[in-house]
């Protein structure tokens, strides 16, 4: 039995349980203990010193980044493929892949940080869900273009393309900001949620918001700690969120990386 080490509203964790669902390959999801407190341990952080989900474990093997285990899948599990077999239209979806693991997550993650952990109220709340608003247009723009009159992101069967999008425009959707029904791209994400290894994701992402309630209490008490990297902290700069960070840095609530051990 496969180990998956997750979090259910995490995008990342979402591709490789949507992944491992269509290889009908089983597996056993959970949530590491202190993660986002500082205190993380055991075979988890053990297999990623940077203490993120996912981590996959298989036997003696352990491997953390989405897409390092995407690919695994892939090479272990090789039918029914997942990605196109010509070397142009898989470079295709790896482009998409990666947009969307970089600029588009930095969009929701952002959102995330307004409506759940309430870091921006007021006028620069407003601010940056306009932005986001903005810019989760374009992106979904974009994504119709790569999309075109295919059925599917692979073409003309579900693969690693459409299981690369669906979580971002899922949790897109939560914040209000969903394609339009009716658009090519609309169509597609209601056909991605209707297959059963997308439905089953998303159902298990939707059961775990009920708790973000609380999150923003536990991190005013210095119980949990949000992380700024990379495509995330460079999001927040340049949409105006510059006082949110030096806000969270005051407060000591906010870290840029985990320690390398």
């Amino acid at each position: 039995m496969l180990t998956l080490y997750e979090h259910p509203l995490s995008p990342y964790a979402q591709k490789v349980k949507i992944a491992l669902r269509e290889k009908g390959a089983p597996f056993e999801a959970k949530m590491p203990g202190g993660i986002g407190a500082g205190g993380a341990s055991g075979e988890f952080a053990e297999a990623n010193p940077r203490a993120e989900v996912p981590v996959l474990i298989d036997g003696e093997t352990r491997i953390f980044d989405s897409t390092i285990i995407l690919e695994y899948i892939e090479d272990k599990w090789p039918a029914p493929a997942l990605l196109p077999e010509t070397p142009a239209g898989r470079a295709r979806i790896r482009m998409i892949e990666d947009v969307c693991d970089t600029h588009y997550e930095a969009i929701n993650w952002g959102l995330g940080e307004i409506g759940w952990f309430r870091r921006a109220e007021g006028k620069l709340g407003e601010t940056l869900r306009e932005r986001a608003a903005e810019q989760t247009e374009r992106l979904q723009a974009w994504l119709a273009r790569q999309l075109g009159a295919r059925d599917w992101f692979n073409g003309a069967s579900f693969g690693w393309g459409d299981l690369a999008v669906a979580p971002f425009v899922n949790t897109s959707a939560g914040f209000g900001n969903a394609p339009d029904e009716g658009s090519a791209l609309g169509r597609w994400f209601a056909r991605a949620k209707a297959r059963k290894s997308v439905a089953l994701t998303l159902k298990e992402a939707a059961a775990s918001i009920a708790g973000m309630e609380v999150v923003a209490n536990i991190l005013e008490q210095g119980l949990f700690k949000r992380e700024y990297r990379d495509h995330r902290l460079e999001w927040m700069i340049k949409s105006g969120g510059i006082e949110v960070v030096l806000k969270g840095l005051e407060k000591n609530n906010i870290r840029f990386s985990a320690d390398f051990e």
